[in-house]
């Protein structure tokens, strides 16, 4: 049966309903946001003599949650106009629309019965196949449709999101005895496929999988505090990066969550567990404590920290749970924990912890052994495999590494070894593996343990690992900047290898040595690699280097090698595709910029954000944001429009909060494409490159350039210097807008000039080097390098 999901309907427009609703509209899918009707009007409505009876009254609670979409951070929206695909109605008059959508999401109160009466209105109007499912967190999603129709239950599941959609890419899937296997198939790949997201299988249990298990780590984390007299800075000092957890750690996440949340899932698994489980989840005294007192972490401006403002600035402070009253932070010092910061490699920095004699090592081993034992117990409750619990835990709490995936950092027989020195009871299927020689919970990370055997993982077939395809010798060439590698259907991908994916002479060098292979070999290439950020930029520690040297021919040279293999990607004879993800600054857009195609991740972060540190684009980033906004236009362009444009743009550094907002800025083209799941964007890249090949792609003709020259030139200042009066930019500010109004213009040629690409070339590489001499342009370099935020001076 073909089945596709074209309008979803969302009952519940609280802050989870909302934000799915606008994940929907992310994608393009409109959809039907509904809520229980006001019992008493707002003193507005009372002013515009509104009854309960007027529309606008009634839709009132899901339209002002459409409208809170617009300001939330971070943002629930890709780009502020996704807000017009969500509709607001009401559950009393709205419900027969159910027939007009292919997917009903409940996301209503936690309350099994509300739900069940829900869902029994959801039966009568929805249309037959039509798929229902419930976002709850814990409640038995057998339970919910006991009493429905055979039709309903075949087409019935659990779709856990996690907060915030947008960003967070675990969705559980709980299926019931009746789900139909076609629908669960259906759904998984829908959420994958177009949903972005990373699913995995749960059982049908108290809180799933990612909520049970990271519930319990931060109430056994809790508890070890207490006992052992720790601080709340101190354990937040080595529960983050150090065990490869987010820098959040343990309370910082607590605060982002939201105390009253956290408790509200735990609450759902102290009702339904006994014994030993059930101590551990009842949080400690002073946390129901601070519910009482509303510190309940960012929401309410408190929690387990709080900023303090004064005349000399704002300070972070802990709370001291004994007094509870707020401290100066306190970090956890120990020998491990700088031998931790030394090593190279997370399993020899988890090792350097965990296996410590001293204060830290004493914490980390406290708070790590039950979590590792808790996980290991809840296998094959929860879930089928060990590789979906780790998925969960680091697809919904941001771990670098699961449960199981720790264990194998830390190593498994001699962490086993002592858990059993120290009077631990180790699960028999463990005691089983190990016995059987299976020293590791993953084989060769493709494989895991499962039932006396290691299992293949089975990846979906839009995912590509480079570093399988590495480890497998599809290597071409490498140099110590980046690696060109044969991806598959005469396909090439340049991947940055260097620190932060920072670009120097060794990437440019790569980048022109790729494209003379690629043009003798392949069908094209794709630049993209599967580190934390896409490219942050250039060598900004050697440009600032040379200039305090005052070595500006080693700039100058560095500058015309940028500006060259920038203009390699352009003219290349087969396609070039950037496959751009989260930061994408400075250097990185402009190595997109000239791309044939942009296959972007929909969290890409792209901007020229050079002036933030004293400078301008130097590798063609100003002609070829010109050149992608002019080309589209046809015969009537407005070239002062544009040129103002892109002169804004790049003066104010702006950056995307997306792949759609960077659409909006002039740097992804409509050809271009965005990729919804980030681990599916090499594939989409891939297939892009495919395509233009079979397309008989020719790659851009050279042409003249028309300029808005001298005039142009002065519309820019003018606009600068009015911001400069108002005291919104400082005098190096002005400095630097001259410059880049200057490129922008074309230079002092009369309005209309046509000029080279070259020449535009010729006057950014000047102002470029000029700045670099410059002592505020330095300072500015020196400040991001060692602060790692622009300094206005």
């Amino acid at each position: 049966m073909s089945r596709t999901i074209k309008k979803v309907a969302v009952l519940g427009s609280g802050i989870m309903g909302s934000a799915i609703a606008a994940h929907l509209a992310n994608i393009g899918i409109p959809s039907l946001l509904l809520d229980i009707l006001p019992k008493e009007l707002s003193e507005h409505e009372q002013k515009q003599g509104l009854t309960l009876n007027d529309k606008p009254v009634r839709n009132r609670l899901a339209a002002m949650s459409i409208q809170q979409l617009k300001k939330q951070k971070p943002a629930p929206l890709a780009k502020r106009s996704n807000v017009d695909l969500i509709e607001a109605g009401n559950m009393a008059d709205d419900m027969p629309r159910l027939s007009e959508v292919d997917w009903v999401i409940e996301v209503v109160t936690e309350n099994l019965e509300v739900k069940k009466e829900v869902f029994a209105t959801v039966d009568k109007y929805r249309r037959k196949g039509t798929v229902v499912s419930s976002n709850t967190s814990g409640i038995s999603i057998e339970a919910m449709a006991e009493e429905r129709s055979d039709d309903f239950k075949h087409h019935f599941l659990g779709t856990h999101f996690f907060n915030p959609p947008r960003y967070l890419k675990l969705l559980e899937l709980i299926r019931t005895k009746d789900t139909s296997d076609e629908i669960f198939e259906y759904m998984k790949q829908f959420a994958e496929n177009t949903l972005g997201k990373g699913v995995v299988e749960a059982k049908d249990t108290p809180n799933f999988i990612a909520n049970r298990i990271g519930t319990y780590g931060l109430l056994v984390t809790v508890r070890e505090m207490e006992a052992r007299g720790y601080s709340v800075g101190e354990v937040d000092s080595v529960t983050g990066p150090a065990l490869g957890r987010p820098k959040s750690a343990t309370f910082r996440t607590l605060d982002v969550v939201g105390l009253d949340t956290f408790l509200h899932v735990a609450k759902n698994v102290y009702d339904q567990v006994e014994g030993k489980e059930k101590d551990i989840f009842d949080p400690p005294a002073f946390m129901k404590d601070m519910a009482h007192k509303k510190m309940l972490g960012s929401k309410t401006g408190q929690g387990f920290y709080y900023k303090e403002k004064s005349e000399t600035g704002s300070a972070i402070l802990e709370l001291n749970y004994k007094k509870m009253t707020y401290e100066p932070r306190q970090k956890l010092s120990a020998p491990s924990v700088e031998k931790s910061k030394q090593a190279k490699g997370t399993s020899a920095k988890m090792k350097a912890l965990v296996y410590a004699d001293d204060r830290a090592g004493e914490l980390v081993w406290s708070v790590l052994k039950p979590t590792l034992l808790y996980a290991a117990e809840k296998y094959g409750e929860v879930a089928e495999s060990l590789y979906d619990i780790d998925q969960a835990m680091k697809w919904g709490f941001g771990w670098d590494l699961g449960p199981f995936e720790t264990w194998d950092a830390i190593g498994v027989e001699e962490s086993v070894n002592r858990m059993k020195e120290e009077g631990e009871t180790v699960p028999s299927w463990i005691e089983a593996m190990l016995e059987k020689g299976f020293t590791h919970f993953y084989q060769d990370k493709y494989a895991y343990y499962h039932q006396g055997e290691y299992k293949e993982i089975k990846f979906n077939s839009k995912v590509i690992h480079l570093a399988t395809l590495k480890d497998n010798d599809r290597v071409i060439m490498k140099n110590t900047g980046a690696a060109l590698i044969d991806i598959g259907d005469d396909v090439a991908c340049l991947e940055f290898t260097s620190k932060n994916n920072s670009i120097g002479l060794d990437v440019l060098q790569m980048i022109n040595k790729s494209i003379d292979e690629v043009e003798k070999n392949y069908q094209g290439l794709v630049i993209n690699n599967q580190g934390k950020n896409f490219c942050v930029g250039a060598n900004l520690m050697m440009i600032l280097m040379e200039a305090q040297d005052m070595n500006f021919s080693e700039i100058d040279l560095v500058v015309r090698h940028f500006q060259k293999a920038m203009t390699a990607i352009r003219y290349s004879a087969k396609p070039v595709v950037s496959a751009p993800f989260a930061m994408t600054l400075g250097g990185g857009t402009e190595i997109c910029l000239p791309s044939a195609r942009i296959q972007a991740s929909m969290e890409t972060y792209m901007g020229l954000v050079e002036t933030g540190v004293g400078l301008i684009p130097g590798g063609g980033g100003n002609k070829e944001l010109y050149l992608r906004q002019i080309e589209p236009q046809g015969a009537n362009i407005d070239y002062q429009a544009i040129a103002n444009n892109v002169f804004e743009t790049i003066a104010m550094a702006k950056v995307s909060t997306s792949a759609q907002e960077a659409a909006e800025y002039g740097f992804i083209r409509p050809q271009d494409g965005i990729s919804i799941n980030s681990d599916h964007l090499l594939h989409d890249a891939k297939e892009s490159v495919r395509h233009l090949a079979a397309q008989g792609y020719r790659p851009p003709t050279r042409k003249k350039i028309r300029v808005v020259g001298e005039p142009g030139y002065a519309t820019m200042l003018l606009g600068a210097k009015s911001m400069k009066f108002s005291g919104l930019l400082s005098d190096h500010d002005m400095k630097i807008a001259e410059k880049l109004a200057f490129v922008i213009a074309g230079g002092r040629v009369p309005k209309g000039t046509e000029v080279d690409e070259d020449y535009l070339l010729d006057i950014e590489r000047e102002a470029f080097l000029s700045l670099t001499g410059e002592p505020k342009t330095q300072q500015r370099m020196q400040h991001m390098l060692t602060k790692g935020k622009p300094l206005r001076n």
